[in-house]
């Protein structure tokens, strides 16, 4: 089973999804990890504010970020960085995994209604 790896910059939640003014890049990025995870791939992701420890053990991570802030995300797959300083789409994902993207795959996602609302404490 392959391994994909994401290294966050600090936000809110888990997946940036949350609060008044969600960017709908991270909507779809969430979507796009959804659908990987049911591809049969394992999927992690960590956040820089709420799992550093996950960046400092990982030497590959920690050079990035020696090279600017902005290289995050990180994003590798079994253990080999292969993209940073942006969300691949779907069908980047799929090829970097190498998965087929049937029509039907192809990203479908509703703007606005977060995962969190302002009174759950999430954000």
């Amino acid at each position: 089973m392959k391994k994909l790896e994401i290294f966050d910059p600090a936000m809110c939640c888990s997946t940036g999804v949350c609060g008044v003014d969600v960017d709908p890049a991270l909507v779809q990025f969430a979507a796009d990890l959804q659908w990987v995870a049911e591809q049969g791939v394992e999927v992690k992701r960590y956040n820089l504010g709420q799992e550093p420890q996950a960046f400092a053990e990982n030497p590959a991570v920690v050079k990035e970020m020696e090279a600017g802030i902005d290289r995050l995300p990180v994003i590798a797959i079994d253990g080999h960085i292969v993209a940073t300083g942006a969300y691949p789409s779907r069908i980047q994902l799929a090829q970097k995994l190498g998965l087929k993207l049937a029509s039907a795959d192809k990203p479908h996602i509703k703007i606005g209604g977060g995962c969190c609302n302002p009174k759950s404490g999430c954000c």
